[in-house]
């Protein structure tokens, strides 16, 4: 009896050591809402002769060799050491370079046919942050294939919402904890909290969210950042999130009385916040030190918000507001925030279809190197996605979404325009010359 008395200490140790792991362990990888019905490759394939960009950072491999099997990455190296299959087609990848394939982490829906046109730009896998998911029924329904779809449900919002449509009105913490497990069980894999959504429901969101295996993420814009990452988001979508962080306590007050009065406040109110921030102040440093501490993902989408002055476009006010949040964009990454690429779907200065690379140019243009770029396209937002055990990367194991583009994407981040070919599972797809 002595000798069990002083197990039980022993005992609690290990339950509770194992309870501690269990916390700690990596969370399960998500599937988009139409994974099992996007065809798999059946044959052998290898890719010979591209300069592979893996997108893990690392140094570029010229004249390499990938070979895929099925739906499968099985070998990669340089070509003169990898020996190919009997019978595998052959690709050339001369003057080309190879990459995987590139991951959206904030698309809207323009049209039905507007994701099957991003995956022929080179977009095998998609996040929605703010639509029921039975909006992408058609996009599931046409014949034309159509990158992996994460889907998060509509915005979870509060009275009035911005966006009726795609908004979901969360009363309390029990309606807030009943609409995530609804979600989820609806195929959602992840959760967006929209900006009128008070602090303590937003945590109760991101406890449940995360109970279920999901991240959170979040259009702020009048509340805290701070304050929301503590009470439990892991990503915050658009840099104009952060803005009444960086201004006085008193001024971000008026700011969002302004926008709790009339949403409509904001499109013109961002930019004035913007224009008086000085993106490289104490403020400034405090929250990219704050960031980078606690890993939050944060995706600009400096498309959605680009103003140039032109002939038709005078308003000076608004160009100096969007210079500021590319620059803060630039600071935050030198800080060592994990930022990610999301196209907005559709944006006032890109071409039809082409608001992904339009966002690479713009990231470029902040001071934020091609290279880094190409990461935070691919490794590192299937890692926001929580998919990065099997997608965002070119290594064996994974499964094969690949692109080839023409030129060296690392040299200039134009390349990404030129893509060649495309394959998602392992099966090319046809791309529009």
């Amino acid at each position: 009896m002595r000798n069990a008395f002083y197990l039980i200490p022993a005992l609690l140790f290990l339950i509770l050591s194992h309870s501690a792991q269990a916390q700690t362990a990596p969370s399960p990888s998500l599937s988009g809402v139409n994974e099992a019905a996007i065809p798999a490759g059946e044959q052998t394939i290898a890719i010979v002769g591209a300069t592979l960009i893996d997108g893990r950072g690392g140094a570029p491999l010229p004249d390499a060799c990938v070979i895929v099997e099925g739906n499968r990455i099985v070998e990669v190296g340089a070509a003169r050491d990898v020996t190919i299959p009997p019978g595998a087609e052959v690709v050339s990848g001369k003057s080309m370079s190879l990459l995987p394939g590139l991951i959206d982490a904030h698309f809207h829906l323009g049209s039905d046919t507007l994701p099957a046109l991003f995956l022929q730009h080179g977009v095998t896998t998609l996040r929605d942050p703010g639509a029921w998911i039975a909006s992408y029924d058609q996009v599931r329904e046409i014949s034309l294939p159509a990158p992996r779809l994460f889907l998060t449900g509509p915005h979870l919002d509060m009275f009035p919402p911005a966006y009726p449509a795609n908004s979901y009105m969360v009363q309390d913490a029990d309606e807030a904890r009943r609409v995530v497990n609804r979600l989820v069980d609806q195929g959602a894999s992840a959760m967006k909290v929209y900006f009128r959504l008070s602090l303590g429901l937003i945590r109760e969101v991101c406890t449940t969210a995360h109970q279920r295996g999901i991240p959170v993420t979040a259009h702020l814009e009048i509340a805290d950042a701070r304050d929301a990452i503590n009470a439990g988001l892991d990503g915050i979508e658009h840099i104009t999130s952060f803005g009444t962080t960086l201004i006085p306590f008193r001024e971000a007050e008026h700011y969002r009385q302004r926008i709790m009065d009339d949403n409509s406040e904001r499109r013109s109110g961002r930019y004035e916040v913007w224009s008086t921030i000085d993106t490289t102040d104490t403020t400034s440093q405090h929250l990219a030190q704050f960031l980078a501490e606690k890993q939050t993902f944060v995706c600009p989408t400096l498309g959605a918000f680009e103003y140039r002055l032109s002939n038709e476009k005078t308003d000076t006010l608004r160009q100096t507001g969007y210079q500021h949040m590319a620059a803060f964009t630039h600071f935050l990454h030198q800080h060592g925030t994990r930022l990610v690429v999301g196209s907005h779907g559709h944006v006032p200065y890109a071409e039809w279809g082409g608001s992904y690379q339009h966002e690479m140019t713009l990231l470029a243009e902040s001071g934020i190197s091609p290279a880094e770029i190409i990461v935070a396209a691919t490794l590192e937002n299937a890692r926001f996605l929580r998919i990065e055990d099997r997608l965002g990367s070119v290594e064996p194991s994974k499964q094969a979404d690949l692109l080839l583009v023409q030129g060296n994407p690392l040299e200039d981040i134009q390349a990404m325009y030129q893509v060649q070919r495309v394959m998602l599972n392992g099966k090319w797809i046809e791309v529009e010359e």
